[in-house]
């Protein structure tokens, strides 16, 4: 047995006395004073951020969102009932860090929560990068204007209504007139063209969110899209984050100079949950009983779609924000702050869809601030046409109704306008290559089908551009590649469509 002089104990206390170091770890704590509805009121943490985390007991999170004079509002994360495990009296602590979500090639093809956590059965996202949900707009140096179209495949839109890439255009309409539609076409659209997509679902039915991705799993476009997911069954809170976190995810591809498409399903469901946290928190009302800020709430989520200059890498970030109406007013409170926010709107109008003109596109309310200016040339060529004869067909159906005469002249115009209609048709999950949107719109605008019966347009569209493809493939090379149609192109044009219909007549 071996014993220690004393000397040597105390050489050993001496040393270790020297070595040792005082570690005082600080944190800011508070108490739950009041509690329910997935809403915490905490007092204390008088240091606290705004969209800082906030650690409760039982491995429960929430986020600072209501900052007061003697107490904080946190909005609590988690499925049906959050705040089920959190009781008056229970201890909180500050975690020094912001709201933030998973970014990546790794969120591809997967359907998250609104806090990035995957929903879709596939395991864990592996990725080690995350952006804040709520991050600063580029400022004005860090833009450059939109010049590059990004393509709906939509007839009607990328010929009236084009949208560029870096554009904030508004989807609006009442309940059931194909505003999901046009955005899923759009997404289906991007296929092979190096556009990644983001589908942020607000308040809608875990059943129709389920379609949307298996639509999109049929056309191929799950592979470059990503879905958020906050249906009705989840909390407000996580409604009320699920727009900032598909944009922070879109961001994230934006700033490594790529073009992102985000679709947000709906703003106004957002905006009716932000209500909902806002007088759980007791804030303010402002017009129409919503929260005076509601404005803001929209205004820096779209604010945030950029075209970055070339020093930031020119990536872009295209929003299409959907709003529902009631009744086709498009003059009450989110209508109007998010039509004022955006660079236009697509206006989807209950009778014309319900007349069985689809996509409904009231060409009059709809229009695109920047999106022509990103337009290709051969579209450009014949949209002005198609908007003019589209206006001046519509308001001779409307003076037909008082039975008048009617001349030569107003009759070809109402001829042309059948057809026009007619061609604008199209059929849902079915986009149409650029190429092919010039060369029947210009058949129609420039009268070469006028002489054909209306009820024979749709089968001589299809095989037209059949006929096209095969016959006359050059044509539409030649639209993809100097995005103009004009000169030799445009004459081979006309004696294609004159060979086409001979045959076409005859059958």
């Amino acid at each position: 047995m071996s014993t220690l002089r004393p000397e040597e104990i105390s050489s050993i206390l001496k040393t270790e006395l020297e070595n040792f170091k005082s570690h005082i770890k600080t944190e800011s704590i508070g108490t739950v004073i009041q509690v329910g509805d997935a809403i915490a009121r905490v007092y204390g943490l008088d240091d606290v951020m705004v969209g800082e985390i906030i650690e409760f007991p039982n491995n429960v999170f929430g986020m600072a969102i209501n900052l007061e004079e003697d107490s904080v509002g946190v909005i609590i994360f988690g499925k049906d009932n959050p705040d089920r495990d959190i009781k008056e009296g229970d201890t909180v602590k500050r975690t020094g860090k912001i709201v933030q979500v998973p970014v990546g090639e790794a969120l591809k093809g997967r359907v998250v929560n609104a806090l990035g956590i995957p929903i879709d059965g596939r395991g864990p996202i592996n990725t080690d990068r995350y952006r804040p949900m709520e991050f600063n707009a580029p400022d004005v140096v860090s833009r450059q204007p939109i010049n590059t179209p990004l393509q709906t495949g939509i007839k009607a839109v990328d010929a009236m209504i084009p949208i560029g890439r870096g554009q904030r255009e508004l989807i609006i309409g009442d309940r059931q007139t194909g505003k999901t539609a046009v955005a899923l076409d759009t997404i289906i659209n991007q296929r092979g063209k190096d556009v990644y997509c983001i589908y942020v679902a607000i308040g809608q039915k875990i059943s129709s969110i389920v379609a949307v991705a298996e639509t999109l799993k049929k056309h191929g476009a799950m592979d470059y899209t990503t879905i958020v997911s906050a249906s009705s069954r989840a909390s407000a809170s996580s409604q009320y984050l699920a727009p900032y976190s598909g944009c922070a995810m879109g961001e994230e591809f934006m700033y490594q100079g790529k073009d992102v498409l985000v679709v947000y399903d709906d703003l106004s469901k957002h905006a009716q949950a932000y209500r909902q946290l806002s007088l759980l928190l007791r804030r303010p009302p402002g017009r129409e009983a919503y929260p005076g800020d509601v404005f803001y709430l929209h205004s820096r989520l779209l604010e945030r779609s950029a075209k970055l200059s070339d020093n930031l890498g020119a990536g872009s970030l295209t929003a299409l924000p959907i709003i529902e109406t009631q009744g086709g007013d498009i003059t009450s409170y989110i209508p109007t702050n998010v039509i004022s926010i955006t660079d236009g709107q697509i206006y989807l109008e209950s009778d014309l869809f319900y007349s069985g003109i689809r996509p409904a596109i009231n060409v009059g309310l709809s229009v695109s601030r920047v999106g022509g200016k990103a337009q290709a040339k051969s579209m450009r060529r014949v949209a002005g046409k198609l908007r003019l004869d589209l206006a001046q067909y519509r308001e001779l159906v409307t003076f037909l109704q008082f039975g008048s005469d009617l001349d030569k002249a107003t009759q070809d115009q109402i001829t042309r306008g059948e057809r026009v209609v007619e061609i604008l048709k199209q059929g849902q999950y079915v986009p149409l290559a650029l190429a092919q949107q010039v060369l029947i719109i210009s058949a129609a605008v420039n009268g070469y089908l006028d002489s054909l019966p209306v009820d024979q347009m749709k089968r001589f569209e299809v095989e037209f551009l059949k006929f096209m493809g095969e016959a006359y493939p050059q044509v539409a090379k030649a639209i993809e590649q100097s995005g103009d149609l004009a000169g030799e192109n445009a004459d081979l044009l006309k004696k294609a469509v004159e060979e086409f219909k001979a045959n076409f007549i005859k059958k």
